[in-house]
């Protein structure tokens, strides 16, 4: 009978002694009141004195862009306008219609359509050309505009206006959750030797990679050739989750220290499905962050051969953190070690530009083309268990280097990729021969038994014309590559992006060389 007494008499105490500490200046430690922020009183004496009428949130927002700029390249500020595109970009996902779209000549042309999703569902077809989206005229509009209009909250109804066939029509599209795949391809080389190429570390990552690694295994996989090139990261523990894959026992994969945040090791934690086979992983200098963590801890246990050029060099850890107006900020809270202990960040103490303009120069000082200038940047030497040297401090250099392909074009053919021209071509020639394309079974047999390629390059070189573009003057080699991009083009409107990398893949140098390792 007594507890609730005991109870209220306690309660009664906590009420009034919070109350007491909570108005209490001399509180000490974190019962301390923090004080208002120099920066605070700025914007307040700006509020309440300045002569004309301003935007606050617009100076804070400029503010704390300024304050973000003082840290390192990769801590960053999103305000709430663009925060929604900064996380739909690793959600894997996003809601709208299920198309793909090219602007030609200002107007709107799908050119894929997601087999089931709700577009296909509502009858649009590759070739329809986008008016309008309810009232709104799509004309002439951006790129991030059109998004703006196509895409919606599922479940809510996009009134959409096209043309087909130089008819107009009214299509109703309920949109829906729009899946965007991790995996661009995945196939067999030949019957043991297979392919994967990732373009990102989203949140569905490792499931569309284990989704595709468990299809090649039925197809009896075992050689891997693993593309990282060009893909800037994103979800470190995909990564993990990755190498774990590969790696046996219960291995470090990476681990994790900061000023403020402790040391934090990151293991294998189960059995892998791939632990035994020959593994390539394929990097340039695009790749980055993610993708260096998985390199970098299967470089380190001596478990794959790396084949390219040195990655970007991004060791650091960013947790997102929401303001409360909506904006949100990227900080970075820790930086990123190897098994070995190796913290592959380049120096970026001469600034941002430096920083960013460091990968270009990379083109231009010779190191892209010359393995040896690499070693030069890469600071501290590490010794593998199977005595290979790996260095830190700048990237993973890879164990194969392959230089950059030095075919270049007159400015004049590169304006025709700026512009669009090229794609445009492409396009319009494979409505025009749909049929024909769709008969291939697939880019296997497309490879072998497109024979148009010739026909093709001729129409483009008179197509090339219209922009002051003469194309009879190109060496034999960059005539070869640009009949190559052609057929490539051509494949991804039939196939994506798988059928795009296996025709690449045919006539690739660093392709070619890590099957010719794995072949080994």
């Amino acid at each position: 009978m007594w507890l609730p007494l005991i109870f209220s008499m306690v309660l009664i105490a906590g009420m009034f002694f919070g109350y007491k500490m909570g108005n209490s200046g001399s509180s000490r430690g974190f019962l301390k009141v923090s004080k208002t922020t120099s920066l605070q009183e700025a914007l307040d004496l700006i509020r309440l004195k300045y002569v004309d009428k301003v935007n606050t949130d617009s100076i804070q927002s400029g503010a704390i862009k300024e304050m973000m700029n003082e840290l390192d390249p990769h801590s960053v500020y999103f305000p709430p306008v663009e925060l929604k595109a900064a996380n739909e970009d690793l959600a894997g996902n996003f809601d709208g219609i299920g198309v793909e779209f090219n602007i030609f000549n200002d107007t709107v042309n799908i050119v894929y359509v997601i087999p089931g999703g709700p577009s296909d569902k509502a009858g649009l077809q590759i070739g329809d050309k986008l008016l309008k989206v309810g009232d709104s005229s799509l004309i002439g509009l951006p790129t991030s505009k059109i998004k703006e209009y196509i895409r919606g909250e599922r479940g809510s109804v996009a009134t959409i206006q096209i043309s087909r066939n130089d008819h107009v029509k009214t299509i109703k599209v309920t949109r829906g959750s729009i899946p965007v795949s991790a995996v661009d391809a995945a196939y067999m080389i030949d019957n043991t030797t297979g392919y994967i190429k990732l373009n990102k570390f989203t949140e569905n990552s490792y499931e569309e990679f284990m989704a595709a690694l468990e299809s090649l295994k039925k197809q009896g996989l075992q050689a891997l050739i693993y593309d990282l090139r060009s893909n800037g990261g994103g979800y470190m523990n995909e990564a993990i989750d990755m190498a774990d894959e590969f790696l046996e026992g219960d291995k470090l994969v990476v681990y994790t220290e900061g000023t403020n945040s402790k040391k934090r090791e990151y293991r294998c934690k189960r059995p892998g499905l791939f632990e035994k086979g020959k593994l390539t992983i394929l990097v340039d200098e695009l790749s980055a962050s993610a993708s260096e963590v998985l390199a970098g801890a299967l470089q380190d246990w001596d478990r794959a051969d790396i084949i390219g050029r040195r990655t970007f060099g991004k060791g650091l850890v960013q947790e997102q953190y929401q303001l409360s107006d909506g904006s949100a900020i990227r900080l970075t809270v820790a930086r990123y070690y190897t098994p070995l202990g190796r913290s592959i960040q380049r120096p970026y103490d001469k600034g941002k530009k430096v920083y960013m303009d460091e990968i270009w120069e990379r083109y231009s000082n010779g190191e892209s083309l010359y393995a040896d200038s690499n070693k030069v940047n890469n600071g501290k030497e590490y010794k593998t268990a199977a005595g290979r040297i790996v260095y830190g401090g700048g990237g993973i250099m890879p164990d194969i280097f392959v230089p950059i392909d030095t075919a270049t074009y007159p400015r004049s053919v590169n304006k025709l990729f700026v512009n669009g021209s090229f794609n445009s071509f492409v396009y319009t020639y494979y409505l025009q021969h749909k049929k024909q394309i769709d008969q291939y079974s697939s880019p296997t047999d497309y490879i072998k038994k497109f024979n148009q390629l010739e026909d093709m390059w001729k129409q483009f070189v008179v197509y090339a014309k219209k922009d002051s573009a003469k194309l009879e003057g190109v060496t034999p080699k960059q005539k070869e590559t640009l009949q190559k991009r052609l057929e490539a083009y051509l494949a991804r409107f039939r196939w994506r992006n798988s059928g795009y990398f296996q025709v690449l893949n045919s006539e690739d140098t660093v392709f070619a060389k890590a099957f010719e390792q794995v072949k080994k």
